[in-house]
């Protein structure tokens, strides 16, 4: 059987607040979209995933998104969640059985609910998870004046996860309700005449909605026995280094700066050595995969490429996998040219393409004393190290 989960991730989280959207808010030191991905990536019944992202997000895809595991496609989510989810179904394979939609806000979603869950929509079409109400029930008018007192009874908090069976889901996103506004598929899917059964859902199951959430999710976790962000180390360190031979034709490119020389170093990009180290500390810092990962030199695309650009790619990487760049030390050993009149520069363009101060930014020069390829001039090496720190 083959099922495609939803990830609904396309919000900007208005009623959160706060400069980072909250499903990339750190909990537990993983960001909220990370948690609740991974759960139908470690689920034995998911086949693959569609998660939607605001662009912002969906322009440079957070690494945790990029699984070898399960094939993850990214959208651009829409206007409203609806507008998102129907961008998402509109690449769910034509071979999938049941579609499970999954909001980004509830990290906490259990595999037994995942199973639940799909279990039903293979019984019944259509089913949510979704909690019986506790408390008694008012309906109020306009003025939060009490109307009516309802039968709890009869009242259930609905959930995520939701599943369908493709064809029905298929069948509520073309019908006209579709155009209708709706705060779930499975409204959109009763208003389209198709029955909705509902399943147990779980009250750890919490949907992080206002920043006040956060702290009671931190209180989650350690209900769940994880640890949480107050319990991780603050500040983490990476290592980068880069060797590039250096050739007759090339320009000498160093931390963004043409420097002159009758040599330049070969390369795919512009070979800017001190980028490449920088990037590898930076994205080895945060666990984020290295250079060759995110700009493979297989990729035409990069051919030329100006490695400043790429260092900020790297950063912009970083920064969603929730660090801040705190500072960064480079060392390049050469024989010739003399780098110190140029160390100026290199520091300030690192630091604009990472985003932190100039004076966060060391760049010195060595020599090799005359020993191996670098001290007889015909290779200039870089070493880096660059301390981060969880947002």
């Amino acid at each position: 059987m083959h099922v495609t989960a939803i990830i609904a991730a396309g919000g900007r989280g208005a009623r959160f607040g706060g400069a980072v959207p909250k499903q990339l808010v750190a909990l537990g030191g993983q960001p909220i979209l990370q948690r609740s991905v991974e759960a139908f990536v470690m689920h034995p019944r998911i086949t693959d995933i569609v998660v939607a992202l605001p662009s912002e997000l969906a322009a440079e895809v957070p690494v945790y998104l990029k699984s070898r595991h399960k094939s993850i496609e990214i959208v651009e989510g829409g206007e409203r969640r609806q507008d998102s989810v129907a961008r998402a179904f509109a690449r769910v394979p034509s071979s999938a059985d049941i579609v499970i939609i999954h909001d980004a806000a509830r990290p906490f979603v259990s595999g037994a609910l995942i199973e639940r869950t799909i279990d039903a929509a293979l019984a019944h079409g259509a089913a949510i998870a979704a909690l019986a109400a506790t408390d008694t029930v008012k309906r109020a008018d306009d003025r939060r004046v009490v109307v009516d007192t309802l039968p709890r009874g009869d009242i259930f908090l609905a959930q995520t996860p939701q599943a369908f069976r493709t064809s029905v889901l298929r069948d509520a996103l073309a019908s006209t309700v579709a155009a209708t506004e709706s705060t779930d598929e499975s409204a959109l899917v009763e208003r389209s005449g198709h029955k909705v059964h509902i399943v147990d859902g779980d009250p750890r199951n919490l949907k992080i909605t206002t920043a006040d959430d956060i702290a009671i999710a931190e209180g989650l976790a350690r209900g769940l026995g994880e640890k949480t962000s107050v319990e991780l180390p603050t500040l983490r360190i990476g290592n980068g280094y880069d060797l590039h031979r250096l050739v007759t034709g090339r320009r000498l490119v160093l931390g963004g700066v043409v420097i002159p020389f009758d040599k330049g170093l070969a390369g795919h990009s512009d070979a800017d050595a001190v980028c490449h180290a920088v990037t590898d500390a930076v994205l080895g810092a945060a666990g984020a995969g290295d250079i060759g990962r995110h700009f493979p030199d297989t990729d035409p695309a990069w051919k030329d490429a100006d490695s400043i650009a790429l260092l900020a790619r790297a950063a912009k990487i970083v920064a969603l996998a929730g660090y801040t760049v705190i500072n960064v030390d480079v060392v390049v050993i050469a024989e010739r040219p003399k780098l110190a009149p140029h160390a100026d520069a290199m520091r300030a363009n690192v630091a604009r393409a990472l985003g932190i101060a100039p004076g966060q930014v060391s760049v010195k020069g060595k020599t090799n004393e005359g020993v191996g390829s670098v001290g007889a001039g015909e290779s200039i090496a870089v070493h880096a190290v660059a301390l981060i720190a969880r947002t």
